[in-house]
């Protein structure tokens, strides 16, 4: 059953959960982003929540499959964290720091720059952020190897650039409030990852996780991205921005915001030499008089 957040919201209040922390986050990532360029959030009612599952074991969270951002559809589609078989959560405050990361990362995703075209009729998506694609399929940069700790692909920079501005927030919101980390295992993990506090010993203990198969995929799927998104991205702004982590950092948000990349080229060009970008990015065969770096 998937609810619009705000109904859902309402009913949680009416069930005696604080929502205060959801809705202050959401305040200071409001302003946080306008900071980066970001002019309009994405509305409360174009998010849809999962919970009241009937299927057995059900369990929700960041890390849920398929749970995202449609794009053309202009809706994010989450779930709510912990077991879904019932319509509150069974630990409000991890519940609505969750809420808090898939929102404030899907706002990015929605303010995100696109281009379309058409083609035979169907809207075909050429530019997300600073990402491009060819009308017929070629990507602008290609898929990392299996197992590379480096990143060399903009869809996995971007990823990894929303995700880090969405663990911030909901880092705040939890300092702010109090909120302390579970002591079962899965519990300790999802809150890390919730707020970007995981460390290299933790995807270890994803082998701890017990209570049913969802549980166990979850954490595998909690680690996975962990590897294979945030650690890339914080590995990427160590190797081209030393030291300006923060400064990079800030730049590609805005960069992805607004869809042009003049600036953020120019500050890679600056540290790196002329035509860093597309030297990092850019795929052999890959040319389009049109982008500007």
């Amino acid at each position: 059953m998937f609810r619009p957040l705000p109904e859902l919201l309402s009913r949680w209040a009416a069930e005696g959960i604080d929502t205060t922390p959801f809705h202050i986050g959401v305040q200071h990532a409001e302003r946080r982003y306008a900071g980066h360029g970001l002019a309009k959030m994405l509305p409360l009612d174009r998010v849809l929540v999962g919970c009241e599952s009937s299927r057995v074991g059900a369990f929700g969270g960041f890390h849920h499959p398929d749970q995202g951002y449609r794009h053309l559809q202009m809706v994010a589609v989450i779930t709510m964290y912990g077991p879904m078989e019932r319509r509150t959560p069974e630990h409000p405050a991890p519940a609505l720091l969750d809420l808090l990361r898939a929102y404030a990362h899907d706002c990015l995703h929605y303010g995100s720059r696109r281009r379309y075209v058409e083609v035979a009729g169907v809207p075909v998506r050429t530019q997300y952020g600073i990402n491009y694609r060819r009308t017929r399929g070629q990507s602008y940069s290609a898929a990392d190897r299996h197992g590379t700790r480096h990143t060399r692909n903009l869809g996995i920079v971007m990823e990894g650039a929303c995700d880090a501005e969405a663990r911030a927030i909901t880092r705040r919101a939890a300092e702010r409030f109090g909120v302390t980390e579970p002591s079962d295992v899965l519990g300790a993990l999802a809150f890390r990852d919730m707020t970007g506090t995981l460390t290299e010993d933790d995807s270890r203990r994803t082998a701890d996780v017990t209570g049913g198969e969802e549980r166990t995929r979850y954490a595998a799927a909690l680690s996975g991205y962990e590897r294979g998104v945030n650690r890339r991205y914080a590995h990427f702004l160590e190797e081209f921005a030393p030291g300006e982590e923060g400064e990079c950092h800030a730049r590609l948000l805005a960069a992805i915001i607004s869809g042009d990349l003049r600036a953020l080229g120019a500050w890679l060009d600056e540290r790196h030499g002329p035509g860093t970008f597309a030297g990092l990015f850019r795929t052999p065969g890959y040319f389009d008089p049109g982008l500007t770096a």
